[in-house]
């Protein structure tokens, strides 16, 4: 459930961006090694700026407490021209996204 929660996050930032400037984007990198039971790993580039790369794996497997572990990281230029990049950990304690334009909690 978790992993859906974090792919969800990725499209809503790839979609963010009117998608007029984005038709001629190219796909520079795209990698994807599906190690099993044992996780994931998956990253990718495009032409415009946007990037994104994440790994996965079952931590406490066998137990109660058995859960899926990510951490990665996407960037994208905003309509300001700025790189935006956010890198995240989504295990357990839940979704937990850090970066330099996200407001700190007090």
């Amino acid at each position: 459930m978790k992993l859906l929660v974090v792919f969800a996050a990725l499209v809503a930032v790839a979609l963010a961006k009117p998608l007029d400037s984005d038709k001629d984007a190219q796909i520079l990198r795209s990698d994807f090694d599906n190690i099993g039971v044992d996780g994931f790993q998956h990253a990718y580039e495009t032409s415009n700026g946007i990037s994104a790369s994440e790994q996965g794996q079952v931590i406490n497997a066998g137990t109660e407490n058995e859960a899926i572990a990510v951490r990665g990281q996407f960037s994208y230029v905003g309509p300001d021209g700025v790189t935006y990049t956010v890198t995240y950990v989504a295990d357990e304690n839940g979704f937990q996204p850090q970066g330099a334009h996200i407001p700190k909690a007090e």
